[in-house]
C-alpha cells in the first residue's frame, strides 16, 4: 500500500487469505470482473470512500455482537468487484483531540486515552459508563475511536469542499455515544463530529437513521437547533428494546420557544417489516421532510441490524428493501454522506454495504449478484449470492407485527408533526447549540492545506488506480 500525503489511498489491494500473496493475479480477476458488471466512475457526479484498514484489527471481545472484522469482508466484496475504480479512494486520518473536542468533553477523552482494558463487569460498568459488557474497554480503544471519527470527518469535508457528491464511511455511523458517555457498543459519535462539520458549510442537514436501534446520541446532541432535521426509523418496544426511546410522540423540545421544537422525528416499527412496507413508509416520510426541511445536505446512517437475520435485530429487510433507502436518497441529489452503523451478522452486513455501494457509483444494475470466485473469505458468506433469501437467512420470516393502518398513522402523525416545523429555517450561527462550536484555528489551517493538496491527490489516485488495473 502506497500513501501519499498520509491521507489518500493509491494502491490498496487485500492479499488472498489463503496466503498467496501476489497481487497480479488477483488484479487480473478484478479487471475482468469491473469489466464485466460496467463498473465505471459515474458521470455527472463523484463519489469518495474513506476507509482505514487499521479499525478491522480491534476486538471488543470474543463474545461481543460488535465485530469490526465486518469491515475486513465488506472491503473484500467491495474491491473483489472492482467497484473501488469508480471512487475517490481515501485513507482516513485519525482524528486529532481538537477534533474530537467539539463535541466531547475533555474528560471524557482523557479516560479513552488511558483507560486500562480489563474483563468487562456487567454488573457495574465504570466511570462514562465504560467496562460493562456493552461498551467494554479493550486494547487501542482510542485509535480506535479516532480512527472511525477521522473517517467521517474526510467524508464530511469533501462533501463541504465539493470534491464529491456523496461520501461514504462504513466504519462510521455509531450513533450512541453521547457527550461523555458511552452507550451501545459506541465511544465517540463520529455523526455529531460530522455534522458539526457540515454545518460550518450547509445552512441544513438532514439526518437519517435505518439501524434497528434509535439514534438517541445525534438526536439528543441537536436537539435545541434548527439547522439539523433528525430522523429515525427504528424498533421501539418501550425499554424492552434498547435504547427505550425513540417514541413516535417524541418530536424535540416542548417550549415551542426553543428552535429544535418538531425538529426531532421519530418512527417506531414492530417486528417483522418487510421491504415493501419500508420502503413505502420511508420514501413517504423522507420526501415530506425534504419538501419541509429544504436540507442542503443529508447524512444517512445505514446500520445492517436492520436487516433480516441479524444477531440483534427482528426485521424482514432483505438487502434489496435495505438499499432502496440509499437510491431514495441519492435520488434526491443532495450532497449525501453514508455511514455504517450497527450489524452484527458480519456476511450480511457486508453484503448490505457493498450493494449500497454499487447503488452510490451507479452499477447496481449491472453487477452480478454472486459473489466473486476471487473474493476473499468468500465462505464466510454462507450463500453465493449478495441477495439471499428470507428462506436462506431466517429459514421462516418472523411474524409481521406492522398493520397497515398502524403504518398509515404514522404517516399522518408525522406528516402533522411537520406542520409546525419553521420552513427552511435560518441558518443564523446562534442556531447551532453553544457548546458545538465547529473546529478550532488549527484543524481549519488543516483544512485548507488539504484544499490546496486536492488536485495532486487525485493525480496521483487516478495514475495509481491506471497502473494496477493495467496489471
Amino acid at each position: 500500500m502506497v500513501v501519499s500525503n498520509g491521507s489518500i489511498v493509491q494502491e490498496y489491494v487485500p492479499l488472498n487469505p489463503q496466503g498467496d500473496s501476489s497481487n497480479v493475479g488477483y488484479l487480473h480477476m478484478v479487471k475482468n470482473e469491473i469489466a464485466n458488471n460496467g463498473i465505471v466512475r459515474p458521470k455527472g457526479y463523484n463519489v469518495s470512500w474513506h476507509v482505514n484498514p487499521e479499525l478491522e484489527k480491534h476486538h471488543f471481545g470474543h463474545s461481543h455482537p460488535m465485530k469490526p472484522w465486518r469491515l475486513t469482508l465488506a472491503k473484500s466484496l467491495i474491491m473483489s468487484y472492482g467497484m473501488h475504480a469508480a471512487m475517490d479512494t481515501y485513507f482516513s486520518r485519525r482524528a486529532t483531540n481538537e477534533e474530537m473536542r467539539d463535541f466531547h468533553t475533555e474528560d471524557y477523552l482523557d479516560y479513552l486515552r488511558t483507560a486500562i482494558p480489563a474483563p468487562p463487569d456487567d454488573e457495574v460498568p465504570g466511570r462514562f459508563n465504560l467496562g460493562g459488557s456493552d461498551c467494554p474497554i479493550f486494547e487501542g480503544l482510542f485509535d480506535y475511536c479516532s480512527m472511525y471519527s477521522g473517517a467521517s470527518l474526510d467524508a464530511a469535508r469533501k462533501l463541504c469542499n465539493h470534491e464529491s457528491d456523496i461520501a461514504v464511511n462504513w466504519s462510521g455511523g455509531l450513533h450512541h455515544a453521547k457527550k461523555s458517555e458511552a452507550s451501545g457498543f459506541c465511544y465517540a459519535n463520529d455523526i455529531v463530529l460530522a455534522i458539526l462539520q457540515m454545518l460550518r458549510t450547509f445552512p441544513r442537514v438532514l439526518y437519517i437513521d435505518i439501524d434497528v436501534h434509535h439514534g438517541d446520541g445525534v438526536e439528543e446532541a441537536f436537539w435545541s437547533t434548527d439547522r439539523v432535521m433528525t430522523l429515525s426509523f427504528h424498533k421501539y418496544d418501550g425499554m424492552n428494546f434498547f435504547p427505550g426511546t425513540g417514541e413516535l410522540e417524541r418530536t424535540g423540545p416542548e417550549t415551542e420557544g426553543n428552535a429544535g421544537a418538531h425538529h426531532a422525528l421519530n418512527v417506531p416499527l414492530m417486528d417483522g417489516i418487510n421491504d415493501q412496507q419500508y420502503q413505502s413508509l420511508f420514501e413517504t416520510i423522507v420526501g415530506k421532510c425534504v419538501a419541509k426541511f429544504r436540507p442542503e445536505a443529508i447524512v444517512l446512517q445505514c446500520g445492517a441490524d436492520s436487516l433480516a437475520g441479524d444477531r440483534l435485530g427482528r426485521f424482514n429487510l432483505q438487502v434489496q428493501g435495505h438499499g432502496q433507502c440509499v437510491a431514495f436518497c441519492k435520488s434526491l441529489n443532495i450532497p449525501l454522506m453514508l455511514v455504517g452503523g450497527g450489524g452484527y451478522t458480519p456476511r450480511n452486513v457486508a453484503r448490505a454495504w457493498a450493494h449500497e455501494t454499487s447503488i452510490a457509483i451507479g452499477c447496481e444494475k449491472t453487477l452480478n449478484p454472486i459473489i466473486p470466485e476471487h473474493t476473499p473469505y468468500r465462505s464466510h458468506f454462507r450463500h453465493d449470492t449478495i441477495f439471499p433469501t428470507l428462506e436462506q437467512i431466517l429459514g421462516e420470516p418472523r411474524a409481521n407485527k406492522n398493520t397497515k393502518k398502524r403504518l398509515d398513522e404514522i404517516v399522518c402523525m408525522i406528516t402533522e408533526q411537520l406542520r409546525f416545523c419553521e420552513t427552511a429555517p435560518s441558518v443564523a450561527g446562534y442556531h447551532i447549540p453553544p457548546d458545538l462550536d465547529g473546529l478550532k484555528d488549527e484543524v481549519e489551517e488543516m483544512i485548507k492545506e488539504e484544499q490546496g493538496n486536492t488536485e495532486k491527490e487525485r493525480i496521483r489516485l487516478e495514475e495509481s488506480l491506471g497502473t494496477a488495473m493495467e496489471l
